[in-house]
């Protein structure tokens, strides 16, 4: 199995919170979806003998493309790729792009898949983000997007300045209302050079409290239980038959192509990262260059990646396989260090496999962190 994530570097407004790669000037949008195009032709030796399974659009927002916009990049994808008969293909959407008219053309295309980015239902939380909806249409949007697709996720951010518990429970129970099959819920973080970190040096918002973005944590992985769903990533809650694949796949280290300027590839060796410079990007491609740098990883660097992506999953990390592609003394590293964890009840082990504890899952990424192998090639 194979996916290919797109890029799409466009918005219409910056959110405060966010560092991806994009652009709020879509004057050289044309040239950007045809340089996209070209990168997909140019790369498509490297899925030679693969099927693809999964396509996703990331930004950036996505949405903000018209429908025939993106069924040309799929006619482009189909042409140079093999692609199985039903794949899943995402589209992350904001609601203010999801016109109602807008989402009956969608359902009527190759989108099977919306990943809408509501982020929450509370005017004051949206204002403090500066997203670019408000939450009357948050919820229009949700009421529309039912009505013509299944497979539905919901983006939720907890740990918000000054969001209570109380808050929070309402935020959740207002997706469980629309009975959305997937939530994808992410702690805020203060990334550097943001608006944000901005504001909250200044004084302007309250900071970020670990604590309370735990304590949301907890809030969000009983309830959603409660109700059906299951936490197969920290951060992603399925109900049965809807985890998403294309996330999945990168969890479980499949290789995929990332097509578009920042995008990053995997092929099980080797991680590649395409230049996060739109106009950069752009002339590479027309001049028929791939702008694109690559890492060969080593042994180290692989049970490193698989350590940090498996313990953020209910399949955990096998330490079978650990012995198998990475040898023994891998595995005795990682039993030794694992010790500790397992006594503070941080981690179990179950049929060979080590996972996060309901406590310790919040943690994931700092225990991964202890677990990773610094001194061996």
């Amino acid at each position: 199995m194979s996916g290919i994530y797109i890029h799409i570097p466009f918005c219409k407004q910056a959110c405060h919170y966010c560092d991806f790669h994009f652009s709020t000037n879509l004057k050289k949008k044309e040239q950007m979806l045809g340089a996209i195009a070209k990168e997909l032709e140019l790369r498509k030796a490297e899925f030679a003998g693969t099927t693809v399974e999964t396509i996703y659009f990331g930004g950036g927002t996505p949405s903000i493309l018209t429908v025939e916009e993106i069924e040309k990049l799929l006619g482009t994808i189909h042409q140079h790729y093999a692609v199985v008969t039903n794949p899943e293909v995402t589209l992350e959407a904001n609601p203010d792009d999801l016109t109602g008219n807008k989402i009956e053309q969608l359902a009527e295309s190759a989108i099977n898949r919306l990943s809408i980015g509501i982020q929450s239902f509370y005017e004051e939380d949206l204002k403090l983000m500066n997203r670019a909806h408000n939450a009357q249409e948050a919820e229009d949007t949700l009421s529309q997007a039912i009505r013509y697709f299944d497979n539905v996720s919901v983006d939720l951010i907890y740990g918000i300045p000054e969001m209570s518990n109380e808050r929070w429970k309402n935020n959740i129970k207002k997706a469980l209302e629309f009975q959305v099959p997937h939530i994808s819920s992410y702690a805020l973080t203060v990334e550097p050079k943001t608006a944000l970190k901005a504001f909250i040096d200044k004084g302007l918002v309250p900071h970020v409290d670990d604590e309370v973005a735990q304590a949301h944590f907890n809030i969000l992985n009983e309830t959603l239980t409660e109700a059906g769903y299951r936490c197969y990533e920290i951060s992603n809650f399925g109900k049965p038959g809807y985890f998403s694949k294309n996330n999945t796949a990168y969890w479980q280290q499949k290789p995929y192509l990332g097509i578009g300027p920042s995008a990053h590839s995997f092929d099980g060796d080797r991680r590649g990262w395409n230049i996060n410079n739109n106009t950069k990007y752009i002339k590479a491609l027309e001049e028929g260059k791939l702008p694109i740098e690559i890492e060969t990883l080593s042994k180290t660097d692989k049970y490193n990646e698989y350590i940090m992506t498996g313990l953020r999953t209910i399949w955990g990390v096998s330490l079978a396989k650990i012995a198998a592609e990475f040898g023994q003394n891998y595995k005795k590293y990682l039993e030794s260090q694992a010790e500790k964890h397992l006594e503070n009840h941080l981690l179990y082990i179950d049929n060979d496999h080590l996972i996060t504890t309901k406590k310790g899952k919040f943690l994931a990424d700092g225990i991964a962190s202890d677990l990773f192998m610094l001194n061996l090639s």
